[in-house]
């Protein structure tokens, strides 16, 4: 079984996101960038399918910039076998859509046959939540969004999935995708010598006009603001102080 896997370059999650001054977009200039943690999540995932003799073989894909060069060497770091660049965007502010991102995968997996893909559920940059579901739609496979477990037997997946109302554990059979949330695993430190092998890992580059896509965007940012800050607080002297409080902010 062959498994995809994307991976999409984002600013590091320990970063403070800094708007820039015309409200335009996000500011990226000399800001560190890594992968998306869902998307490392899955690749973690894949990789375990195959440490698990489930999978022979685990392929990532990027869709964006050329310096997500260095987000797919991390993946291939981790243990994936192979890796697609495709180069969709010049400036690192754009921001590839999730239909065209799904239009593009569908077109890999049309080249390259995989039996399973695992997403992560969501970016951490823009949080759309969209890509897994539409590329399953293109593709007419089954979908299980939200994993927080994942079972491979025969040609099924059984997989749990986190709800509003708690778990919920459904059966798909393959090929499916599949989108990981924030509980399916642990992903693994990429060792020193993994990373020095990583760089002999063969990493393709093609580009949106190969497959025959249009990236151009479909929506257009109006504003980037930050969030409305914290009004202080107050402090009270006894509990009929808090409630009356309470009652004249209408809380109670």
């Amino acid at each position: 079984m062959k498994v995809l896997v994307p991976v999409k370059r984002v600013i590091d999650y320990n970063v403070k996101v800094r708007v820039k001054a015309d409200g335009s977009g996000v500011d990226l200039a000399n800001v560190k960038m890594s992968m998306n943690p869902f998307d490392e999540i899955a690749v973690e995932e894949a990789i375990r399918l195959k440490e698990a003799g489930k999978a022979e073989e685990v392929v990532v894909v990027s869709i964006g910039v050329k310096q997500a060069q260095e987000t797919l060497r991390t993946a291939l770091a981790m243990g994936a076998d192979r890796a697609i660049l495709i180069n969709a965007a010049d400036d690192v502010h754009q921001d590839i859509e999730p239909l065209a991102v799904a239009k593009l995968l569908k077109a890999v997996v049309d080249e390259e046959q995989p039996q399973l893909v695992i997403a992560g559920k969501q970016s951490i940059d823009n949080d759309m939540n969209a890509t897994g579901q539409m590329l399953a739609a293109l593709l007419g496979w089954g979908q299980a969004t939200f994993a927080s477990e994942v079972e491979i037997d025969g040609g099924a997946a059984t997989v749990t999935r986190e709800v509003d109302g708690g778990l919920q554990t459904i059966k798909v059979n393959l090929p499916a995708i599949i989108t990981a949330d924030l509980r399916l695993n642990e992903p693994r430190y990429a060792s020193l010598p993994n990373i020095m092998k990583a760089k002999k890992k063969p990493l393709e580059e093609k580009t949106a006009a190969d497959y025959g896509v249009d990236v151009s965007p479909r929506l257009e940012i109006v504003k980037t603001g930050e969030p409305a800050e914290r009004a202080a607080g107050i402090k009270v002297g006894s509990v009929d102080e808090l409630i009356a409080k309470l009652k004249e902010a209408g809380a109670v």
